[in-house]
C-alpha cells in the first residue's frame, strides 16, 4: 500500500499536535513536513519545522491545515501553484474569504469542514431535517462551549449548524445571523439565529441547537471528549480527497449524506 505523504501546518497548535500524534499510528500516512509561521529550532516528531513555502510542501501529497484564516490563504496560494490537495479545519472565515476558497478549489481538491467529527456532521444533517420539518413556527438558537484558549466565536461548528438551519428553511444563512453573545448564562431566541459562546477550562467542545414554538422545545446536541476524533475525521477526509478532482468538498460528501 502506497502511503500518503502528509504535511501538517501549525505544528505547535493544539490540533497540529494532535494530527501529528495520530499520524504516527496511522499506516496510511507518512509525515514528511511540519510547518509553523515562525522559525522553530527544535524538531517536531523528528522533523525540523519549516515556514510555509513551496520547498516545504513539494514532497507532500496532501496538506492538513488547522491554523488561522491568514495562514490558510498563505497555504492555499502555494498549494494551488504546486497542485497539492488541502484539508482545511481552520475556522473563522468571512463571507468574502469563503468565496476566495471556492476560487482556489477550481485549481486543486479542497475539503473544508468547520468540524471533522462524524457525530457533528450527523448533527448538522439532523439540524437541516428538523429545520425543514418544523418550518417558520419554531424559532432557533445555538449554544456552544469550548476551552478558554479558543479565540474565535461563535465556533466554526456553531456556524455550520446555523447554516444547517438556513438550508432547512431554504434561506441565505448570512441574512439569518442574529446576535452573537459571549459567556452569557442565558440568551434569547430571535427572529434570526442567535448564538452564545462559552469559553472555560479545557472543554474540547459542546454544541446544542434548540428549536422552540413557545409551547414545546426540541434540542439536538453533541459533546466531544477526545480531540483525537477530529484528527481521525481529518484522516478519513484526506484519504477520500486524494482520489478527487479539483473542487470544494465537505465532510458531508465524505460521509455520503444526501
Amino acid at each position: 500500500m502506497t502511503k500518503i505523504n502528509l504535511a501538517v501546518t501549525g505544528c505547535l497548535g493544539r490540533m497540529g499536535q494532535q494530527i501529528i500524534k495520530s499520524a504516527k499510528s496511522d499506516k496510511n500516512f507518512k509525515l514528511v513536513t511540519v510547518t509553523e509561521n515562525r522559525i522553530i529550532n527544535k524538531k517536531v516528531a523528528g522533523i525540523k519545522p519549516s515556514l510555509n513555502t513551496e520547498d516545504a510542501f513539494k514532497k507532500a501529497d496532501l496538506i492538513i491545515d488547522f491554523t488561522v484564516p491568514k495562514c490558510t490563504f498563505e497555504i492555499l496560494k502555494i498549494a494551488s501553484k504546486i497542485k497539492k490537495s488541502v484539508v482545511i479545519g481552520t475556522t473563522g472565515f468571512s463571507k468574502k474569504e469563503e468565496i476566495l476558497i471556492k476560487k482556489y478549489s477550481k485549481k486543486i481538491p479542497i475539503l473544508k469542514a468547520g468540524n471533522m467529527s462524524l457525530g457533528i456532521n450527523l448533527l448538522m444533517y439532523l439540524t437541516e431535517i428538523a429545520s425543514k420539518s418544523l418550518g417558520n413556527n419554531f424559532l432557533s438558537k445555538i449554544f456552544e462551549i469550548h476551552h478558554k484558549h479558543k479565540k474565535d466565536h461563535p465556533s466554526g461548528t456553531a456556524l455550520m449548524l446555523g447554516k444547517g438551519i438556513a438550508v432547512g428553511k431554504n434561506k441565505d444563512f448570512y441574512k439569518l445571523i442574529g446576535k452573537k453573545y459571549l459567556n452569557k448564562k442565558s440568551f434569547p431566541y430571535g427572529k434570526k439565529i442567535n448564538f452564545n459562546s462559552l469559553r472555560k477550562g479545557e472543554i474540547i467542545g459542546e454544541h446544542e441547537v434548540t428549536f422552540s414554538s413557545g409551547k414545546e422545545v426540541i434540542k439536538l446536541n453533541h459533546e466531544a471528549f477526545d480531540r483525537a476524533l477530529y484528527s481521525q475525521g481529518a484522516f478519513t477526509a484526506a484519504k477520500w480527497l486524494m482520489k478527487k478532482k479539483p473542487g470544494l468538498y465537505s465532510m458531508r460528501d465524505v460521509l455520503n449524506f444526501k
